[in-house]
């Protein structure tokens, strides 16, 4: 292999790896969260949490590959023809075809491994991580069991625990209530001081409990009354069965490449699964052909992004990496919207399914032949995408002329010319500095944030056209689906930005300049400090104000897309509620307009033993100042005593104390909620026995979350000045550990918090103090 050909490929493929890990992380970091607390909670071995974390990868790989491709051409060249490496090498009589030859090797080999992920790894990796999913909560059901909140996932059993201590293969519980609701309308009633329960397999649990009674009643008869006193018991409890053995309700993802092929050429073998007349044996086919296709075009598009890649990379002299990185941005965007519309009019029937799903790649490879073609003749003129990011630079910069000579007293800093009043903050000096941190703070933000909507889109597409969902709603669904991706993504964001303005500023010898004329480096870091920490409180009271409110809409619009009921954050069909004075409440119905209840049986326990000391029935009941119970029967007990017992037609109890409004808790979601919302929510939930534990912690996390900003930035600037040489491309690589690193802690922190392994203070706020601890002792290492 020439030089010159290693040589332009080893640009193009460092460019491309970085852009890969990048754009993988991004898209891993939505499920990051929740797979941690899967394995917290359910304490899987090492090997489980390798295999985990392994299985996510193809599937982000098949969007995350292609963009990688046209990243590492794009940003790649166009760092040679801002280096003018490009005009050196055409001065030498070398021509297009060399970078053509020279990409196509790279092009041809990616797309090997795009088709054999998309052909055969990411399907068979998607199958075996719902596989090992269901496995390990399966294995581990006894652990997901939470203090004080009512656990409705066994079947025909509600479980409600006091307190949960969790132990080596096992998880110990005081103060157990259990009803069987196998007759729905006379539940039999199990209560214990203690309880273990020990795992006997992939669909059985044992529950021994100790010191209980286990009481029934005959719901026709209700004067028959049986109670059965134990010092030990065994319980065996039967788990659902996991997902994976409904083979009909296989995802399309999961489905073998091979089966696909054949499901879409015979009708006949997909049966209709539901009485909607739109899904038929025909309909079914053509969508397993549209991904049959699909996971052949995907691949493909390393082929014919590298095609533009290449003339639109070499034409690119002015705005070197920056040029590269909003082509990438603009490209990625137009292809995906031909794929995904191609996409969705062949899943319609409007277009023949393979040509609506090759629609992209028939587009940009006409595009790039004929770009291909011209770049030798003529170069092709870039001057209207520059221009805008001129034009950002200038008003960014302000006024460009700054003097770099020392003052009469030798002091650096008296050169600068100050703006506005009086004040040393900002100098042009700084916006030197934040004019590059801004530019590259939107062009990652944005690149971030387009990714996941694409991402997203991928995901619902099969819904969209299955439910018919209008472009409208669509589009606001995304748009209310973009605040939270601004949020989460920001970090990341501040942190690249801030190591490739430093690793650039520091590879052309500015930071040099600045150190030799008196300018310390805290004085340059001081800028992108400021900002930083003013990005942390706008994160902030972006989610106070719009971020939840945005979270609570874009649900709503999600359960359209995917076809289910509008969400209701009132929960009338809340069968359990534990009350104020230690009593627990079972109904069938309540209506909340006019606070009446069908059906109810009130349990008054005893605080000390974890003991039945009274059990009413009613049929119905109704608010009148207190609660008014009607036709049912009251019993007395201590113990295994039976200490009286009567009918009424109408009667008050004091251990029935709690107002309607009692009963009309609101069920709303963290997120969708601010600080102060959050903060009242939590201390109305915590005499209700739901799980106040998580909305602690996420309670915290809102404080501490926005911060991490303002570390990560002071973290990125000692790795950007320690980069060397190397740059901004060494400066990406660090972002991608650092980020990697902190969200892999911020995560087992918060599904540690979550579990009660950690107080939820310290859950949320561990990684800010073990980051902002690190990224200051570096700091202060840093030579000024």
């Amino acid at each position: 292999m020439k030089i010159l050909t290693r040589y332009i490929l080893s640009e193009v493929i460092s460019h491309a790896a970085i852009g890969v890990g990048l754009f993988t992380f991004v898209i891993f970091m939505r499920d990051l969260g929740r797979l941690l607390e899967l394995v917290v909670r359910n304490s899987a071995p090492l090997p489980s949490v390798a295999e985990i974390f392994f299985l996510t990868l193809p599937t982000a790989f098949t969007i995350t590959i292609p963009m990688g491709v046209l990243v590492g051409i794009l940003i790649g060249l166009s760092r040679l023809s801002a280096d003018s490496e490009v005009t050196a090498m055409r001065a030498s009589g070398l021509g297009a075809g060399l970078f053509v030859r020279s990409v196509a090797i790279f092009a041809i080999l990616t797309w090997t491994l795009a088709m054999v992920n998309g052909i055969w790894i990411a399907p068979a990796s998607a199958a075996a991580l719902g596989r090992l999913q269901n496995k390990l909560k399966n294995a581990q059901a006894s652990f997901e069991v939470q203090p004080r909140v009512f656990y409705e996932d066994f079947k025909n059993m509600v479980l409600y625990v006091e307190d949960v201590k969790a132990t080596t293969g096992a998880a110990v519980w005081r103060g157990v209530f259990l009803a069987d609701l196998s007759n729905p309308v006379s539940p039999r009633v199990t209560l214990a001081q203690r309880g273990v329960v020990v795992n006997e397999g992939p669909d059985r649990i044992h529950l021994h409990l100790s010191n209980g009674s286990q009481h029934e009643v005959q719901a026709k008869d209700p004067s028959q009354y049986s109670i059965t006193s134990f010092t030990e018991t065994d319980i065996p409890i039967q788990l659902p069965a996991p997902d994976s053995e409904r083979k009909e309700l296989v995802p399309v993802s999961e489905m073998p490449t091979p089966e696909l092929w054949y499901r879409s050429l015979h009708p006949e073998a997909n049966p209709a699964r539901s009485t909607d007349p739109r899904d038929t044996p025909e309909v079914r086919a053509r969508w397993y052909r549209v991904e049959f296709h699909r996971r052949l075009a995907l691949p493909t598009s390393c082929l014919v992004l590298a095609l533009v890649g290449i003339p639109l990379g070499l034409s690119s002299r002015k705005g070197g990496k920056s040029m590269g990185f909003v082509l990438t941005i603009g490209l990625v965007f137009i292809y995906y919207f031909i794929s995904l519309s191609g996409i969705s009019l062949g899943r319609s029937g409007k277009l023949p399914p393979g040509f609506g799903v090759w629609m992209a790649n028939f587009a940009f490879l006409i595009a790039g032949i004929l770009l291909t073609h011209r770049v030798d003749r003529a170069p092709i003129n870039l001057s209207m995408l520059a221009a805008p990011l001129q034009r950002l630079r200038a008003r960014l910069n302000g006024e460009r002329a700054f003097g770099l000579a020392p003052g009469r007293n030798g002091d650096f800093q008296r050169t600068f010319r100050r703006r506005g009043f009086s004040s040393r903050f900002p100098l042009l000096l700084d916006e030197l500095i934040l004019r590059d941190f801004f530019l590259y703070l939107g062009m990652i933000l944005t690149s971030f944030i387009l990714l996941t909507l694409i991402f997203t889109f991928f995901e619902l597409l099969g819904d969209i056209v299955r439910n018919k969902v209008p472009a409208l709603l669509l589009a606001e669904y995304l748009l209310n689906l973009a605040p939270s991706m601004i949020y989460l993504m920001t970090p990341l964001s501040v942190l690249l930005a801030v190591l490739i303005t430093y690793g650039l500023m520091h590879k052309s010898n500015e930071i040099t300049a600045f150190k030799a004329s008196g300018v310390s480096i805290y004085r340059l870091a001081a800028p992108v400090l400021v900002i930083a920490a003013a990005i942390a409180a706008g994160l902030f009271l972006f989610d106070q104000y719009y971020v939840s409110k945005a979270n609570k809409r874009q649900e709503t619009l999600h359960n359209q897309i995917k076809g289910k009921p509008a969400q209701t954050y009132l929960r009338p069909d809340r069968k359990w509620i534990f009350g104020e004075n230690s009593t627990i409440y079972y109904y069938s119905f309540f209506d909340p307009d006019q606070d009446r209840f069908a059906n109810i049986t009130v349990f008054r326990l005893d605080p000390e033993t974890f003991s039945l000391r009274q059990r009413i029935f009613a049929t119905r009941a109704y608010w009148d100042g207190k609660w008014i119970f009607r036709d049912g029967w009251e019993r007395s007990l201590n113990r295994s005593a039976i200490l009286g017992y009567r009918t009424f037609e109408a009667s008050t109890f004091d251990a029935a104390s709690e107002p309607p409004s009692y009963f009309k808790k609101e069920v709303r979601q963290s997120q969708e909620m601010n600080y102060q919302e959050l903060s009242h929510y939590i201390a109305d939930l915590q005499q209700g026995g739901f799980e106040v534990v998580r909305l602690r912690v996420q309670l915290y996390k809102k404080l501490a979350y926005p911060l991490i900003t303002f570390i990560m930035a002071a973290l990125a600037i000692p790795y950007a000045l320690s980069a060397g040489r190397r740059g901004a491309l060494a400066g990406v690589a660090i972002a991608i550990g650092i980020a990697i690193v902190y969200f892999i802690a911020a995560g087992l922190f918060e599904a540690m918090g979550d579990t009660s392994q950690l107080p939820a203070a310290l859950a949320a706020w561990g990684p800010d103090i073990l980051f902002g601890l690190l990224g200051g002792y570096l700091l202060l290492k840093t030579p000024t």
